[in-house]
């Protein structure tokens, strides 16, 4: 799993499962059951860097979508609606994707 020696497996399944419904998603709830939001900044900071998976230093639309199956790989892909509702609370400068100081903010709680 992407996240070992970071996040508890427990809690990760935990935190999935509670989103396992289309547009049951909310990335406050997600972030502290997973416990991630309790995380220190480094932590934090390896997971932005396992969430951008194409390694260009912002979090896009797209990987947003497959956001949860960073987590497990056979997690559901958020919804439209979802994945533009968590890139409208991440993205304060409105540049359209979610940079690390935009994500760490989103993280905590």
């Amino acid at each position: 799993m992407a996240f070992a020696g970071v996040l508890n497996d427990a809690e990760i399944k935990a935190a999935l499962a509670a989103c396992s419904g289309a547009d049951s998603f909310d990335h406050k709830k997600f972030f502290s059951a997973c416990g991630l939001a309790k995380k220190s900044p480094d932590d934090v900071k390896a997971a932005f860097k396992i969430i951008d998976q194409d390694n260009s230093g912002y979090i896009e639309e797209e990987e947003l979508k497959l956001f949860l199956q960073n987590f497990c790989a056979g997690a559901r892909a958020l919804t439209d609606k979802e994945t533009k509702a968590f890139l409208a609370a991440g993205d304060s400068d409105g540049d359209g994707k979610i940079g690390i100081d935009e994500f760490a903010a989103l993280v905590k709680p």
